[in-house]
């Protein structure tokens, strides 16, 4: 026999850290911000190249940049949002365009 008495606190911390290991990681929007010097079909490109997306779906995105003031690229983990955003800003540099990209939790 236990000389431990039952915890029911202790079983309630250690079901929270075990549906705590058990949820999906949190998720990150990757917008794209207009502006008035880059141009569309850099915008276009842009979006095929870093996110994998077909002509007409970049498009689409580009237009809602264009139309809406920005437009959801995709959501992703926080580490792979960052590294596109990352990506995306310094590719948008060094083709001396002012396009920004930033993310935020969605």
């Amino acid at each position: 026999m236990s000389t431990h008495e039952h915890d029911p606190a202790h079983d309630a911390e250690l079901l929270h850290v075990s549906e705590l290991k058990n949820q999906e990681p949190p998720m990150y929007k990757v917008l794209l911000l207009n502006d008035d010097f880059t141009p569309m079909d850099f915008v276009v490109e842009l979006i095929i190249k870093f996110f994998q997306k077909s002509m007409e779906d970049s498009v689409s995105i580009m237009l809602n940049v264009h139309h809406h003031g920005s437009g959801i690229c995709g959501i992703y983990p926080r580490d792979i949002a960052e590294t596109k955003v990352m990506q995306v800003n310094r590719y948008a540099r060094d083709h001396s365009h002012p396009l920004c990209c930033r993310m935020e939790k969605s």
